[in-house]
Parts: C-alpha cells; sequence; structure tokens
C-alpha cells in the first residue's frame, strides 16, 4: 500500500485556487447535484496540475456537507491494494503542531473497511455498515470519529476509490446528504480516474526515461567498440559509463591472466591458477572520500584467494549476485579490494568468450540493492567487452559491414517510404478531383437545364394559337433573359480558361478610384436594397489614382457585390473601404468588401476561390465560378486577394471580409 498523503496546512488557507468553486457553507442541501458535480467538473478540467485534483475536491466537498473531514482514498491495482489518500480537516482542527498525530490516515485505511468499500461492489445502502465499522475499528485511534458517510466510486465497472465523510460528533445523515454523494460518486470517479492515469504517465515517464539511460548506454558502448582508442582506455570508459547509467557506487572491471594457458580444457568447476588485474574503475562522487583509502589497497590479486571471484567459475560462469554480502557471514573470502564491508550490495559478471572466463564487471553499493533488474543489462555490456577483448578488429569490420546494409536497408525503406507516399497522394489528388468533377457536372448541369427548361416552355407558349400580346413580349423576355444567363455562364467558362493560359500583360488605365468606388456602390444599392441591405462607403478624403484595367477592376468588384447580395444577412450593412499603402517600397492600394452572414470554415477559406466549389451546407444557387473568376483577374492585376471570417461576439453570424490587394503603378509604370 502507497503511504497516504496529509493535506499541508497551507494549502487549505489556499482560497484563490478554490474560490471559482466555492458554495453557500448553510446551503448545501439546497445545492441542486447537478451545479456540485459541475464544480468538481470544472476542478478537473482547470487544475493546472493533477495533484491539486483531490485537495480541491476533498475540500470542495467539506465545505458543501459541513464536515470535519473529508477523505479520498484513490484505489489503483484491480486487488486494490495501492491506495493514496487525501484528505482535508475544517480550519479548527489545522491549529494542532502535528495533525498527522490527531488523524492518522495511514492507520484509518489499515484498520478499516474504507479498502474494503473500495474492492467490493458496495452501494449507497451500505453505509451504514461502513460506518459501524469505521467508528468500531478505529476506537483507538486519537480522534473522536462518531459519524461516516462514505461511498465507493466505480468506473467502467471496477472500482477505483472512497469517499468519506466525517463528523467527530454523533450525527444522523439525512437522505438528501447520501442522495446528493450519490450523485456527486460519477464525478469523483472521474477524478479518481484522472489523478491514476496521471500516476501512471508519471512511473511510464520514469520508467522511460530509464529505458533512454539504458539506451545510451549501449549507444555509448557501440561507439566505444568501433572506436580506435586502446583497450584499456576503452574498458575504463566502458565500466565508467556503466556504472554510472546504472546508479551504482562503485564500478570495477578486472582482468584474468592465466598461468596455465590450458586451463579452458581442464574440469569445469576447477579453480584456475590466474591472477586478477584491476584495469578500469568508477566511484560517484559522494563515495570519493571512502573509495580514496580503496585505492591503496592492492589492484592486483589470485583468484585462489578470494571465495567471491571463485563462485564465477564454481557456477558455470554465471552471475555472482549478493544484495547484501556481509550476511553471508564470511566476508574474509572476499579479495580486500571489494571492500565488502562497506560497499555489501555485489553484482560479479563474468567475461566470458568461448567458455573461458577473461574477467569480470564488478558493481557496488553502500546499501542493499537487488540488482536482478538490471542483471541482462550488464551481462550484454560483459558479452560486448568480451567481444572487444577478444576480437576487436573482427567486430570493427562485421560492424562496418552491418552498417552499409542497415544503411541500404534503411535506404530502400524510405525509397519506398517515399513512393508510397507519392502513391497516397496521387491517389487523394483523384479521388478530390473526381469528387470536383462530380460537383462540376451536378453544377453545370444544373445551371444548364433551367434556362433551357424556361426557354422551351416560353417557346411552347408563345405557338400557342391567340396568345395575348402582352403574354407574347412576356414570354420573350424569359427567352431573352434565360439566354443571357446561357451566354453569360459560357463567356465565364472562356474567360477562366483565358486567364488560366498564357495570356498578355493587363491594358492599364488611370483610373480615379474614389468616383470608380462609388459608382459601382451606387449601380448596387437598388439590388442591395431588395434584401434589405444598406452599402457604406469609406474612402480617403484625397482621391487616389490607380492604374488598372477597367474591365477588369469592375468585375472584381461586380461579383464581389454579387456574393454578398447572395450570402448577407438581410437588413446588414455591407461596408467599402479603400486605403494606400507602401509595403516594402511598393505603393499598393488596399480596398476590403465586408458584410454580415454565416461564418465561413477555415477548411472553406481553403478551397472558396476555387473553380466549381462552393461551401458545404450552402444552397444559394450558383455556379462557383464568381470568386474563382474574380481570384483570376486579380491575378492578372499582379495583385491578391483574401477572405477572413470573425466571429461576431453574443451572435451566430460573422464578419466576412474580402481584402483586395492592388499595385499602385506610377504614371510611367509598367507591371
Amino acid at each position: 500500500m502507497k503511504k497516504p498523503l496529509w493535506s499541508p496546512p497551507q494549502y487549505v488557507d489556499d482560497v484563490d485556487r478554490l474560490q471559482p468553486y466555492q458554495v453557500k457553507l448553510m446551503q448545501h442541501q439546497e445545492e441542486p447535484a447537478h451545479q456540485l458535480v459541475q464544480k468538481i467538473n470544472q476542478i478537473i478540467a482547470n487544475s493546472s496540475a493533477t495533484a491539486f485534483i483531490l485537495q480541491d475536491i476533498a475540500q470542495l466537498l467539506g465545505i458543501v456537507f459541513q464536515v470535519d473531514c473529508c477523505c479520498l482514498v484513490s484505489v489503483t491495482g484491480e486487488t486494490s491494494d495501492e491506495a493514496t489518500a487525501i484528505n482535508w480537516c475544517a480550519d479548527e482542527y489545522l491549529g494542532l503542531p502535528h495533525p498527522e498525530e490527531m488523524f492518522s490516515m495511514e492507520q484509518l485505511l489499515m484498520h478499516s473497511p474504507v479498502l474494503q468499500c473500495a474492492a467490493e461492489p458496495l452501494t449507497i445502502e451500505d453505509i451504514s455498515l461502513i460506518h459501524n465499522s469505521l467508528v468500531i475499528g478505529c476506537q483507538y485511534l486519537p480522534l473522536p470519529l462518531k459519524a461516516v458517510l462514505a461511498i465507493p466510486t466505480r468506473l467502467g465497472g471496477n472500482n477505483n476509490g472512497v469517499i468519506s465523510l466525517i463528523k467527530f460528533q454523533p450525527y444522523d445523515w439525512s437522505e438528501s446528504e447520501k442522495q446528493l454523494l450519490q450523485e456527486v460518486e460519477s464525478a469523483c470517479a472521474i477524478a479518481f480516474s484522472r489523478v491514476a492515469q496521471a500516476q501512471l504517465i508519471a512511473h511510464q515517464e520514469q520508467h522511460l526515461q530509464k529505458s533512454n539511460q539504458y539506451q545510451n548506454l549501449i549507444k555509448q558502448l557501440t561507439i566505444l567498440s568501433r572506436s580506435n582508442l586502446e583497450l584499456n582506455q576503452m574498458l575504463q570508459l566502458v565500466i565508467a559509463s556503466t556504472a554510472e547509467s546504472l546508479q551504482a557506487d562503485r564500478g570495477l572491471l578486472i582482468l584474468l591472466k592465466y598461468t596455465d594457458p590450458l586451463f579452458r580444457t581442464q574440469a569445469k568447476k576447477q579453480i584456475p591458477k590466474a591472477k586478477a588485474t584491476v584495469i578500469g574503475k568508477w566511484a560517484k562522487e559522494t563515495q570519493s572520500l571512502r573509495t580514496s583509502k580503496l585505492d591503496t589497497l592492492a589492484q592486483s590479486f589470485l583468484v585462489s584467494e578470494c571465495g567471491l571471484c571463485q563462485r564465477a567459475f564454481m557456477d558455470s560462469g554465471k552471475a555472482v549476485i549478493f544484495d547484501d554480502y556481509t550476511d553471508q557471514n564470511d566476508t574474509s573470502t572476499a579479495a580486500p579490494l571489494f571492500a565488502v564491508e562497506e560497499l555489501p550490495a555485489v553484482l560479479l559478471v563474468p567475461l566470458e568468450s568461448q567458455g573461458k572466463i577473461l574477467g569480470f564487471l564488478v558493481l557496488q553499493q553502500a546499501v542493499t540493492r537487488n540488482w536482478q533488474a538490471e542483471l541482462n543489462l550488464v551481462e550484454m555490456v560483459c558479452a560486448q567487452v568480451s567481444n572487444a577483448i577478444i576480437q576487436s578488429q573482427t567486430l570493427r569490420q562485421v560492424q562496418t559491414l552491418v552498417d552499409e546494409r542497415t544503411a541500404k536497408l534503411q535506404s530502400s525503406l524510405e525509397l519506398q517510404a517515399k513512393l508510397h507516399e507519392r502513391t497516397r497522394q496521387y491517389v487523394e489528388q483523384l479521388r478530390k478531383l473526381n469528387e470536383l468533377k462530380d460537383e462540376f457536372l451536378s453544377n453545370m448541369s444544373d445551371r444548364l437545364r433551367y434556362p433551357l427548361t424556361n426557354m422551351r416552355m416560353s417557346i411552347r407558349n408563345l405557338r400557342l394559337p391567340g396568345i395575348a400580346p402582352e403574354r407574347q413580349v412576356k414570354y420573350l423576355d424569359i427567352l431573352e433573359e434565360e439566354c443571357t444567363k446561357e451566354i453569360n455562364l459560357i463567356d465565364d467558362l472562356l474567360t477562366l480558361q483565358k486567364l488560366e493560359s498564357p495570356h498578355e500583360a493587363p491594358q492599364l488605365k488611370t483610373i480615379d478610384l474614389n468616383t470608380r468606388i462609388q459608382d459601382i456602390a451606387a449601380s448596387f444599392e437598388k439590388k442591395l436594397a431588395e434584401k434589405g441591405l444598406k452599402i457604406s462607403v469609406d474612402l480617403p478624403q484625397e482621391s487616389l489614382k490607380l492604374q488598372t484595367e477597367l474591365e477588369s477592376f469592375d468585375r472584381i468588384f461586380q461579383e464581389l457585390l454579387t456574393n454578398v447580395y447572395k450570402y448577407s444577412q438581410p437588413d446588414t450593412i455591407v461596408h467599402l473601404q479603400a486605403a494606400h499603402r507602401v509595403n516594402q517600397q511598393i505603393d499598393q492600394v488596399i480596398m476590403k468588401v465586408t458584410n454580415i452572414g454565416r461564418a465561413i470554415s477555415e477548411e472553406e477559406a481553403t478551397y472558396i476561390f476555387d473553380k466549381f466549389r462552393r461551401g458545404k451546407g450552402r444552397w444559394t444557387p450558383g455556379t462557383g465560378l464568381g470568386l474563382a473568376l474574380v481570384k483570376s483577374l486579380v491575378q492578372h492585376l499582379n495583385g491578391a486577394i483574401a477572405v477572413e471570417s470573425v466571429q461576431i461576439s453574443d451572435s451566430e453570424q460573422s464578419e466576412i471580409c474580402f481584402t483586395l490587394t492592388l499595385p499602385q503603378f506610377s504614371d510611367e509604370g509598367k507591371p
């Protein structure tokens, strides 16, 4: 079980953090349950640190229920064997010099059914059982525990915590209090889950950090094995990196020199005649004073004189592990060099190659330590060191070959990844083109079919005998209007095609920008008024001169104002603005057309100027050519156009602004 946490007194006085969630102390029975749940959810959502979530909720529940203490027990693990307790006490209990002596949550958890409550599927009906058990089980504790209201929390079908409300005076809990506690159970279950997830993530981050240390160690050793360092220098770096990465107090790398060259062929479990010599060592800075005395000891010894090293031969080259060597009651069998009295935790791993022990890698700790978790890593390090000793040159050649093949494989994989990505992009482009084609055919068929249908109907009616002259005029007007629509549609398509192909430079002409914009605005006033729209023109007092292609300029504003007419919110104002700007020593004219209407999403803004593309959910009739034609004409005039949609506060509508930028050429200037 994890040690429960006590809420520090300075936290309880931290009113600012909990201020948004405070409730009236005397009206908690009248507090709607959903409001309390909402406050708990706000704590979960707004807490910058998960460590404060349970503290804030404990204080909130303690204040709302007017109890002397509120205890939240977060249970992790399927068997409820790991628990963390957060508790809050009323202000009158915070002045004690040692509040943990007054209320020991660790004892309460160990001698009460709180954890049992979390492990069993108890409900609100079992509160009396929990209350009686707590009172009986905690009689000996130094706190006046008289009334307890508790409930387990469940999430995803599993219990993950317990809420306990405690009074130090006898008290009968009302049904409304029980109901309110039951209502907040699910929100607290989410808080427990959030805290448990944060703890799990922290544990995983620690594990990841440790794994990264191990990976860095392996990388360092790999680099060392490829280096051209002298063998002893390399082994010194190996033991230093290994001991430091595994946070050992001391590391030794010992090599053996056999006096009997045929020892390898002799019977197993036989102690050889060999001399052990330390060729690499490392110690923590905190151990430097202690190990400085050890440095005065002989750095060589005979294997026959060290029972610690002999164990490796007796166990057929297996690692020798002692969490605490002093427990053997025979420290004299270890060579003085190991100083097992001061560094009793010992891990000795043989350096072995082809059945022959070349030496030992030794890690030591001043306190008891379980080495099993690091054993595989150390054995791998020893395998690399052994190979470096016997086959350093061969290993370098093999590693070079491995690197080359790895590089080729990586290159092949990268090429395949690029081909796959390019194929995916082609497929995506084809899909989008297919969608555009379908949308274009749908729009064009509609825009072609309706005028032709009206024209055919008018022609049939004109052929009827005895048709009145005024009816003839009406049908002829329809024919002319629909023919004009068809011609304009075809003209727009031809214009777009012409603008997208290589074309001549625009035929510039100097115009009075103020007068031109005012004339265009005046020509649209009547049409805009049909929808209740008013037009406002904001121009500089000094008239602006602009060199541009008049026909293209007029068409741009006609299409923009037509778009405004279609999509503006009725009874709003359309603004036309123009101003002069110098950007990077280039004179420019900035013109804006602003209206109020439905928002343009970021996705729509990316294709709003594309041909045949229309905003999703916009059913206003149209071909989707207007804004595409605007963009092509603006580019033809060496300008730029952009759209911006800004949500209006307290409204579902947005302010849509089309910004047109055109260069203001001098009288002699050319585009």
